[in-house]
């Protein structure tokens, strides 16, 4: 069965053009215009992934995936917006979604892309692989070299975010989001000591770590090469 996406942007040219783009990588699409059109059909139908424009009339898309994520709607989300701004792609990622392109793209890249996410969305059941690592988001178990490495509650929720976004650089405020679910304001600290505790279990040698890796004046991102 071909995957079905959810389009949502009030431009109907680009509708258009992106259903013409996904139609020839074999998947299905639907449209909506606005976020409340997106909204009610979101509770009407299951989708495989959902392309979103961030200015909108009626609510920005951004609103649209807080509100989809507070639902407790996973479905993945990936930014199509014309705001270039690292600002915007950073708190596209903050708020729930899981991928970002700007416009003007190129039809070649953003299916590709819609296919890795959808791919992506689908490594559950089986687990999700990284270089050494796996991690079954069942059981919440995470094996490295098939070992299995015993995690708190907090740490599972920053490996489960990390092996689902390999090498993506995530802020310290980002990762609070994600694992902690709040908007205010992140203690750095607090994020330190757990970066600390899950390098002391995961890493060959903690003081010189391979896999979370510090991106100086950014944040962290995870490698499990």
């Amino acid at each position: 069965m071909a995957e079905k996406i959810l389009i949502v942007d009030d431009d109907v040219a680009i509708c258009k053009t992106l259903q013409k783009v996904l139609g020839s990588y074999e998947m299905d699409s639907d449209t909506a215009n606005s976020g409340t059109e997106a909204l009610c059909k979101l509770e009407k139908h299951a989708y495989d992934a959902i392309l979103m424009d961030i200015n909108m009339d009626d609510m920005e898309g951004f609103e649209v995936i807080k509100r989809l994520r507070s639902q407790g709607i996973t479905t993945p989300v990936m930014i199509v917006s014309g705001r270039s701004e690292d600002f915007d792609a950073l708190y596209g990622l903050s708020v729930g979604a899981d991928d970002y392109i700007t416009k003007p793209f190129r039809p070649v890249v953003v299916g590709a892309k819609v296919k890795a996410l959808v791919r992506r969305s689908k490594q559950t059941d089986s687990g999700l692989a990284c270089g050494r690592f796996r991690y079954d988001a069942t059981s919440l178990r995470l094996f490295k070299d098939d070992m299995e490495i015993p995690l708190t509650g907090k740490e599972n929720g920053f490996m489960m975010l990390f092996m689902k976004h390999p090498n993506q650089v995530f802020t310290k405020e980002m990762l609070y989001q994600h694992v902690w679910g709040d908007s205010i304001v992140v203690d750095d600290n607090t994020i330190m000591v757990y970066i600390n505790h899950l390098r002391n279990k995961i890493e060959d040698d903690s003081q010189h770590p391979r896999h979370i890796l510090t991106v100086r004046g950014m944040g962290y991102r995870f490698s499990g090469v």
